[in-house]
Formats: structure tokens, sequence, C-alpha cells
């Protein structure tokens, strides 16, 4: 994927009471430049401790007292150098999990809707429950985004223009202020609008027309 090898394992795992799986993957690229990054690092802080001057925090730890390379420091760094793991309670293959794992275009995708369709900003609230909450509700908001995508993907539309189509829908109602009786009709589906509700759930089409 993006001219990257990943080498991938999975196995039955727990988190907390969920049960799932967890996809092991190496990138033998990102590990080769983890190494050569460490290994930049490492000869960067020798020279500067050689000339008495200090170096790095986080560098600290792979050096003893005396200014000597601790190697058993840097082999437990190693262990995970291009390693990622995922934990996912759906039955997707690996390659499907990983790619949806790695593909930032979804990521990216997703800060969209927050921004735009979801209107994330401005958040107009003040006390820290209900800022909260308006977030709880845009992350629901794109998670319905994002199982519309995946409903109307065998449509060839995106699930922003589902929306745009399923928003000339509207119910007209009449009610009789003498006897009371009421009723409502929905506006005739289009076609349009009759495969994009199909798509999502086939019972909405039956419940329209009712």
């Amino acid at each position: 994927m993006n001219r990257t090898i990943f080498y991938c394992d999975e196995r039955p795992y727990q988190h907390g009471k969920t049960q799932g799986r967890l996809i092991s993957c190496f990138n033998r690229r990102k590990a080769h430049e983890a190494e050569e990054s460490r290994y930049d690092e490492i000869q960067s802080a020798l020279q500067r401790l050689s000339k008495g001057k200090t170096i790095k925090p986080e560098m600290e730890p792979f050096f003893g007292t005396s200014g000597r390379v601790l190697e058993s420091k840097l082999d437990k760094e190693r262990q995970y150098d291009g390693m990622s793991f995922m934990f996912t309670t759906s039955k997707l293959a690996i390659p499907e999990a990983v790619t949806a794992y790695f593909d930032k275009d979804v990521v990216e995708k997703c800060f969209q809707s927050l921004k735009g369709v979801v209107r994330l900003r401005p958040v107009r609230h003040w006390l820290y429950n209900r800022v909260e909450a308006h977030v709880f509700v845009c992350y629901l908001s794109c998670l319905l985004l994002s199982i519309l995508k995946m409903k109307v993907a065998a449509l060839g539309v995106s699930c922003q223009a589902a929306l745009r189509e399923l928003d000339g829908l509207y119910k007209i109602y009449l009610k009789d202020p003498k006897s009371g009786f009421k009723v409502g009709r929905l506006v005739a589906l289009t076609r349009s609008q009759e495969k994009i509700l199909r798509a999502v759930d086939k019972s909405l089409v039956k419940a329209c027309s009712e």
C-alpha cells in the first residue's frame, strides 16, 4: 500500500470486556528509518558528551554514567521499530483492515466532514459538560456519515450527495379543525431517493409509502 509492504499477523484479543482481534503489522522500511534516525542521534550525543556538553533528555537512558552506550537499552528500543498494532471487532480480512487503518484519506475526509457537514465549530458553549456533549454529538454525526457512505457506496454516490438528494423529502399534514381528523402524506419519492433509501434500509421505502 502506497509502495510500502506490511507483514501482518492476527490473534484473538480481549480489550477490557470487548472481544476482538489484535493485528500486528511490521513495516520494514519504517524500521530501517527508525534505526538510522536513532543511530544519527546516538552519534550526535557521543560527540556532545566528548566535548562535555549536555544531550537531549530522551537520549540519556541510552548512556551509562561513564558516557558509554548501553547496547541493552538500544536492543529494547529496537524491539518495536516499524511495528503497529490494531485492535478491531470487525470481520474485515487483514488486507482490508490494514488499508482502512493506514488510509490517511479516510481520516482527512472525517476532519473535512467535522468542519463542513457536521459543523463542529464554532463551539458556542462554555461549560465543560456542554462542550463535551457538543463534540460527542458531532462525533456521532461523523459515525452516521461513515455508515451512510458505506451503505450508498454501491450506488456510486457520496454521502454528501445522498444527503442533498434526500433533503427534498418532506411530509404534508392535513387536519380538519371541526372533526379533528388528520392525515399525513409524504411527497412522492424520486427514483434517486428511492434507491438511496433502499440501500440504507429497505423498510424505509415501505414506511414512506404508507
